[in-house]
């Protein structure tokens, strides 16, 4: 499978989806054509609506049309979305609307466009809130069935997706779930926690491991509420080692997720590899490499954490 945005596979799965079930529905903040659902809009433009550069309106309209019986999808950049919080808070998690907000261009994968557009602490928001879920899927597969599980989702969730596309990384037979993860990749001497668009380069660094004799497991969390806590603390009690790697902060991700969770249950050393500060403009391959989120830099960052 060709690498993909993940925005991309959802605009082409919500236009499926939407022919078949009338109760989806989508509203939009100005950023049709950037959201990918543009097409959407075009062939049912009935259940289409744009409310403008107004995010609070956007999330009451959703509300509003949750309450009603609807299945809106709110969509605009993921860091705009968030920065309605408090409407949010109160309008989708509280009131435990059926809506399903989606975040495009998040983390510094966005490239050029520069911090300004970049979500970057979006998870943080999303994970302090009640009854809210949170996917992150890692590749175009992913991406297609989330959307289809976010459907028959009951309830607010959060859908955070790439402006650049990502390659391949669902093995064969892969089948999405809400609070489940995939073990990508078996080891025995660290885990390595990927979520979103750095997954494939988590796998590339396990490769590069490999050939420095570390044996390097590697686990996708598209579901980062539910967590498959399970899973994480399996792996973590046979590796006894663990690395989170988000193009996000560092701070409330999916690091602070693991973070809290072995804590509690596990005790294990754990070292979070995601962007500290603010982000900023570059070619995308060349701000993963700079911030250490590229194959070289989570290898070289494991490695030193292992004291090898």
């Amino acid at each position: 499978m060709a690498a993909k945005a993940t925005r991309v596979a959802f605009g082409e799965a919500l236009l499926e989806l939407g022919a078949k079930d009338p109760r989806i529905v989508v509203v939009n903040a100005d950023l049709g054509k950037s959201t990918m659902t543009q097409k959407f809009a075009e062939t049912y433009p009935e259940r289409s609506w744009n409310a403008g550069v107004a995010e609070a309106n956007l999330i009451g309209i959703g509300a509003g049309l949750a309450l009603s019986g609807f299945i809106p999808f709110i969509c605009t950049f993921a860091c705009f979305v968030v920065g309605r919080f408090e409407t949010i808070r109160v309008s989708l998690a509280y009131s435990h609307a059926n809506v399903k907000i989606v975040g495009t261009h998040a983390g510094l994968g966005i490239g050029e466009d520069g911090y300004s557009q970049m979500g970057m602490e979006d998870l943080t928001l999303a994970r302090a809130l009640p009854n809210l879920a949170i996917i992150q899927p890692a590749d175009e597969l992913e991406t297609r069935q989330a959307v289809t599980a976010a459907v028959e989702h009951q309830g607010p969730l959060y859908l955070r997706l790439t402006r650049q596309a990502v390659e391949a990384v669902s093995p064969p037979g892969y089948r999405f779930q809400i609070g489940k993860g995939a073990l990508l990749r078996p080891g025995r001497e660290v885990t390595i926690v990927g979520t979103g668009s750095v997954v494939a380069n988590c796998l590339k660094a396990a490769e590069l491991l490999a050939g420095e004799g570390v044996e390097a497991e590697v686990i996708n969390i598209a579901s980062l509420r539910p967590l498959d806590e399970e899973l994480i603390l399996r792996s973590a009690g046979k590796t006894g080692h663990v690395v989170t790697v988000e193009d996000h902060t560092i701070r409330g991700g999916l690091g602070g997720a693991v973070a809290e969770l072995l804590s509690e249950d596990l005790p294990t050393p754990l070292k979070r590899l995601g962007v500290v500060g603010f982000g900023e403009s570059g070619d995308p391959k060349g701000l993963y490499a700079k911030y250490g989120l590229d194959p070289d830099g989570i290898a070289r960052s494991t490695t030193k954490f292992l004291n090898r």
